[in-house]
């Protein structure tokens, strides 16, 4: 039987439905194209799957990563899974052509695995979007009055360095006051120019469980105060941003 995996957990988590070797289903779970989800345990593990058909593997894997429905669902079933535990997302997508592979490459990250979950019990992601203004076009039009025009290509690529070197700057100022605002335990920051001049920071907060409320509360103080700035939050989410190293949630499709 070959196996589409959504996450790990602890296998103490699930020890009433783990007592045996053999995958048992996980009620209440509806997993990819509503197939029903299964506790796979291994090791110290449970490996929360879905039966997949080796037979059609590869077209099956370009459908899935085509689907955003699946997507959806991958992403449902990992969220289920964390409101009753610690959990390890597996990246969307990875499959395995039967019990002995899985095992194998559980076995052989085994470690890794443990040492993640030990780090991520009780901690939960919390995601915030900011978009803040950008240089606007008016800037660029008066760099461009400079000079005859014969030197307009390299005004041009000045003012580009000028205007990339400024959003990042204001990125990074940015990035400290909302690290300062809210105090995560980790934190990873990406940051892209919108084609509307417009900068978009995307942060992924590791804050304690049991904070998420006092955290929303300094967002809400936050949104207050940084009126130049349009901000979303979402959350609690399962730790996808903070599993270090080959951890499941970067794990190469078997």
């Amino acid at each position: 039987m070959a196996w589409y995996t959504y996450c790990i957990a602890e296998r103490q988590a699930f020890h009433e439905q783990c007592r045996h070797r053999r995958p048992t289903p996980l009620e209440g779970v509806t997993g990819l194209f509503g197939h029903q989800t299964f506790l796979f345990p291994t090791s110290e593990f449970a490996i929360v799957v879905s039966e997949h058909n080796a037979e059609d593997n590869l077209a099956n894997l370009a459908v899935i990563h085509m689907n955003q429905q699946a997507q959806r669902d991958h992403a449902r079933v990992v969220a289920d899974c964390f409101k009753l535990t610690t959990v390890l997302p597996f990246r969307f997508g990875t499959m395995f052509p039967n019990d002995e592979t899985l095992r194998r490459s559980v076995r052989s990250n085994q470690r890794r695995f443990a040492a993640n979950l030990e780090r991520l019990r009780g901690k939960a992601e919390m995601h915030l979007m900011v978009l803040m203004d950008g240089i606007g076009p008016q800037a660029l039009e008066r760099e461009q009055r400079i000079g005859p025009q014969c030197q307009q290509y390299l005004a041009s690529l000045r003012q580009s360095a000028i205007l990339e070197k400024e959003q990042q700057s204001q990125a990074r100022s940015l990035s400290v006051q909302m690290h300062r605002m809210f105090l995560p335990l980790a934190e990873e920051v990406t940051c892209r120019r919108m084609e509307s001049g417009k900068v978009q920071l995307d942060i992924a907060h590791l804050i304690e469980h049991r904070m998420v409320e006092r955290y929303q509360n300094k967002y809400t103080s936050a949104a207050t105060m940084l009126k130049q700035c349009r901000m979303h939050l979402s959350g609690p989410w399962p730790p996808y941003h903070f599993v270090h190293g080959d951890g499941a949630a970067q794990h190469a499709q078997a």
